[in-house]
Order: structure tokens, then sequence, then C-alpha cells
């Protein structure tokens, strides 16, 4: 019994159990930092973390080959690097001026 719960609990599966544990965590941070400013807030770790959860589970996704999964994770990774490009384009923008 011991030895199918070992096999069961492979890299792979604690790869995914990571990767979905960064992605939820993301909406914790949101959580605490809107609870903070008392307004709906969306800090930068927010999108560091959906890029890191997201690739993990892309990756996961990739080895237990499901399509479906893998398209929902590719999609969603290119967004949240978009969301850091234009944070990173305001924030030089607005110390230029």
């Amino acid at each position: 019994m011991i030895a199918k719960i070992k096999e069961a609990v492979d890299f792979w599966i604690i790869l995914g159990l990571a990767g979905q544990l960064m992605f939820t965590l993301r909406f914790v941070i949101q959580w605490i930092a809107s609870e903070r400013r008392k307004e709906s807030v969306v800090p930068i770790e927010f999108w560091f973390l959906s890029i890191a959860g997201s690739s993990i589970l892309l990756a996961y996704a990739i080895h237990i080959r499901d399509p479906i999964f893998i398209l929902g994770q590719s999609c969603g990774t290119f967004i949240y690097f978009r969301n850091l490009t234009l944070i990173y384009k305001k924030r030089a923008r607005e110390r230029a001026s």
C-alpha cells in the first residue's frame, strides 16, 4: 500500500501541485493588497506568481498531454507577460516625465 502511494506521488504530481499552489497564492496576495488599500488592486507580485504558476502548470499539462489544459495555460502566460510589459512601460514613462 505504501509503495503504491509513493509511486503515485512522483515528481510530476509534486510539480503540478506546486504550480497550482503558486497560482492560488496569487489570489491571496491580491486579496491582502486590496484589503490593505480598501480598494481592488492588482499588485505586481500577482503577475509574477501568475507567470510562475502557469508556467509550471503548462509543463505539467504537456507532461500529461492534456490539450485543453495546455491551451489554457499557454494563453494565460502570454497575457501575464503582456501585463508586466505594460506595467514596466508605464513606470518608465512616469520616471521620464
